[in-house]
């Protein structure tokens, strides 16, 4: 064969090759730690796989292991992404507490508004100036907050400050630990798979958590009462990352690679937001419906528990400040872009 028709089968074959490689379907494993049916896996991870495999004209597969079906502990899910054992997944920086200091001034008391979406819309960009250090051995794709934390127990809803007292209550992360015991009651900290059995059996009286977690968790059951506090600030709120290994994202052709990013950054973190404001409307209703108390507190009594509040945030700024970071700093940061997002 002539050298030049010799070398236009080379090309011939190199770009089928190529345009094989580039038409491959890729399976993306992601997996996350509560019920298919809960808020943030059915209005913001499903939509999301399906905007990706759709974007992608089908060649991005996206399967969603709910319960970590897939293996492992809610607390080691960020060590799973990071290494591969998973290509991506939700997670709770909280769950491990002391690894990611800086994340824990989004969830302190009264910090959030009362909206998932707001909150998280603060949460990306206080990553985005704060956290990318910390996260990055993962690809992050979203940044963002649950809606407002309410008081869930067994008895009567919470009608003062004195009402914590002696209260073995789960707490979700080390500032809302930090809250309760400020409150007078024994924070048991405890990652949400937990929280349900340790009700039915007796170990907790009760938890805090949003009103979207609550059907999966069966609090309508497990629970009497639920008690959120007065004004449009949270309780406590709760910081997630989702995120994607990084091999598996280099790894992936530029124009797949677009479709990921096209769905990340600002607008995914304040989808993932969204989807919790949905979900904690339904919720609520949920355990209305089935007779429980559904209570807010006066003003004047959450005032007494915001002044605690406020303690928790000067002890937690003493604290990290003595690690070494800038503890006043975070904090103001925080408040300063909730208080852009609330205008």
């Amino acid at each position: 064969m002539p050298i030049t028709l010799r070398s236009l089968a080379l090309a011939a074959t190199v770009a089928t090759s190529a345009g094989l490689a580039s038409a491959q379907e890729v399976t993306l494993r992601f997996q996350h730690f509560v019920s298919p049916k809960s808020a943030n896996p059915t209005y913001f991870m499903a939509p999301w796989a399906e905007a990706i495999e759709a974007q992608s004209d089908g060649r991005i597969k996206v399967e969603l292991y709910p319960t970590m079906a897939l293996g492992g502990k809610a607390q080691s899910q960020y060590d799973m992404i990071r290494d591969g054992v998973i290509d991506g997944g939700w997670v709770i920086p909280g769950y491990q507490p002391g690894r990611f200091p800086e994340a824990e001034a989004l969830e302190l008391p009264f910090m959030m508004p009362k909206s998932g979406e707001k909150s998280s819309v603060a949460a990306w960009n206080f990553t985005q100036k704060h956290l990318m250090d910390d996260f990055a051995d993962v690809h992050l794709i979203a940044a963002h907050m649950h809606g407002p934390g309410i008081v869930h127990k067994k008895g009567g809803a919470i009608g003062q400050l004195e009402d914590f007292d002696g209260l073995r209550l789960r707490g979700p992360s080390r500032p809302a630990t930090m809250l309760l015991e400020k409150l007078g009651a024994n924070p048991v900290g405890m990652p949400v798979p937990a929280f349900p059995e340790a009700l039915a059996k007796g170990v907790l009286d009760g938890g805090v958590i949003t009103w979207e977690m609550s059907p999966s968790l069966k609090l309508n059951e497990l629970t009497d009462s639920h008690t959120d506090v007065a004004g449009n600030k949270a309780l406590y709120n709760l910081f997630f990352i989702w995120a994607m290994n990084k091999d598996k994202y280099e790894s992936l052709p530029d124009d797949l690679k677009a479709v990921i990013d096209a769905n990340s950054g600002l607008m995914a973190s304040a989808w993932a937001g969204k989807a919790h404001d949905t979900g904690d409307a339904v919720g609520r209703q949920v355990m209305a419906d089935d007779g429980n108390e559904i209570a807010e507190l006066s003003m004047e009594e959450t005032a007494r528990i915001k002044a605690l509040g406020e303690e928790v945030v000067t002890d937690w700024t003493m604290d990290v400040s003595k690690r070494g970071l800038e503890g006043s700093t975070l904090v103001n940061d925080v408040r300063e872009m909730v208080e852009e997002v609330m205008q």
